[in-house]
């Protein structure tokens, strides 16, 4: 199915054949449609099949059929800093043959140029909720003109934390506009309160809330918390671990991780909320460039990192939510690529991975590292030993689509195909990054 039947005018056509997007995944096929209709919508999919797309193509194809009014048209919020920059270039290319004004608001930086924007006119702005507040606050911001808010990651924009700042947010635009969210987790609690925002919304759903990407080979390794440390440095040595996102749960554990692993000879670099916006965006460009094979990062790096060819993802500590682990892995296995995540379990999380286990509905695989003498596996959880499941690679690991992203079935690799109890032995070098001709449309 190409993109020109779902209603996409020839100049925003032209830019995803540029971008070499053939297709629409399925969430694009099926919300594009309903939001150049105007109706509100609550998008969900799990992360890293095209939920970006789904909303900024329609956007942009609305927006372009109509002339520029004096204020902003349409108003992007997004958790992180990192994820409005991402928004805002996928804005920028898939709209490069279109005369649209786009901007972004976000703490980090001077408000300087961001109000200069605004006075001069934008037709989308993509924002975090603080700044946009304290510019609205300021009287730089006027809403007359607002056709459409679009809030990504819903389910954290909307938990506890973000919900008052929304609510202000929403309050000020205009009663008649169209409101879409779009997540890849959205709990029935969460999306009760998103219905405060919406009108007869259309839920489009694919898959089920709790699945990660089933490209997503997934195990755990259940390791003491001192040993953790090696046991990275040990995951590193193997070179077919080409691009590495690994998850600390602290700011200081982040540094701390990447310290260690300087000190081993691993290049990397470090993503969280107490690094300038400077430095963040550098962090960001080394390991897009692959200047560095490993970025440390906290969970702010989960809804905001888009970066092709991510081999692993490593919980270095583990979630205590299941929705985070879910977005953790989502930034591996994207647009039909392979990936795999692997999971640091101490003895004190294992509660977590329990919790997770029952949010999944089903077991994780449990692996040893080969060759690594400092492992100290725990005993497997009650549900572990009784839940056939736990030792089922087949169902751990997930099925694996054909075709398109990065393949890890290296010559001469090795992925364990035995039971959940087996050992995970480090693949030998080689293998090269897949350049498909044509790709499914995802951001």
């Amino acid at each position: 199915m190409p993109f020109t039947t779902l209603g996409l005018g020839s100049k925003i056509s032209t830019a995803l054949k540029e971008q070499g997007y053939v297709e629409p995944t399925p969430i694009q096929a099926k919300a594009i449609p309903v939001i150049l209709e105007g109706r509100d919508i609550i998008g969900v999919a799990q992360t890293g099949t095209g939920k970006t797309a789904a909303f900024v193509l329609p956007l942009l194809e609305r927006l372009s059929v109509s002339p520029s009014q004096k204020h902003m048209r349409a108003l992007v919020v997004a958790p992180t800093r990192e994820l409005v920059a991402q928004i805002e270039e996928n804005i920028r290319a898939y709209g490069r043959h279109l005369n649209l004004r786009y901007a972004t608001i976000f703490g980090g930086v001077g408000e300087g140029p961001q109000i200069q924007a605004l006075r001069r006119g934008v037709d989308i702005a993509v924002a975090t909720p603080g700044r946009l507040l304290d510019l609205m606050q300021q009287r730089h911001v006027n809403f007359a003109d607002l056709q459409v808010i679009v809030l990504d990651e819903a389910d954290r924009m909307l938990d506890m934390g973000f919900l008052p700042p929304i609510r202000k947010i929403v309050a000020a635009t205009p009663k008649v506009r169209q409101t879409l969210l779009f997540s890849a987790t959205l709990s029935k609690e969460i999306e009760a309160v998103s219905k405060e925002f919406l009108k007869t919304p259309v839920l489009v759903e694919i898959g089920a809330r709790s699945t990660p990407v089933e490209a997503v080979a997934q195990w755990i390794v259940e390791v003491s918390q001192a040993a953790k440390v090696p046991a990275l440095v040990h995951l590193l040595k193997d070179s077919a671990l080409e691009s590495v996102l690994v998850f600390s749960r602290t700011k200081h554990g982040a540094d701390r991780i990447a310290r260690k692993l300087e000190d081993a000879g691993v290049l990397c670099a470090t993503l969280h909320s107490n690094r300038t916006q400077g430095q963040r965006i550098l962090a960001l460009k080394r390991f897009k460039s692959g200047e560095v094979r490993c970025l440390v990062a906290t969970d702010i790096a989960a809804r905001g990192i888009d970066v092709d060819g991510i081999s692993h993802v490593i919980n270095y500590d583990f979630p205590p939510q299941p929705e985070d682990y879910v977005h953790r892995i989502g930034r591996t296995g994207r647009a039909q690529a392979i990936g795999d995540a692997i999971s640091f379990v101490s003895h004190d999380e294992m509660d977590d991975l329990r919790r997770l286990e029952r949010f999944l509905g089903r077991g994780i695989a449990r692996r040893k590292l080969e060759g690594f003498v400092a492992n100290t596996p725990h005993p497997p959880s009650r549900s572990a030993s009784g839940d056939k499941s736990h030792t089922d690679s087949g169902s751990a690991m997930g099925h694996r689509p054909p075709g398109g992203g990065r393949s890890h079935a290296r010559p001469g690799g090795h992925r364990p195909s035995g039971g959940g109890s087996g050992s995970w032995r480090p693949r030998g070098p080689g293998g090269q990054r897949s350049s498909p001709t044509g790709r499914r449309g995802r951001t």
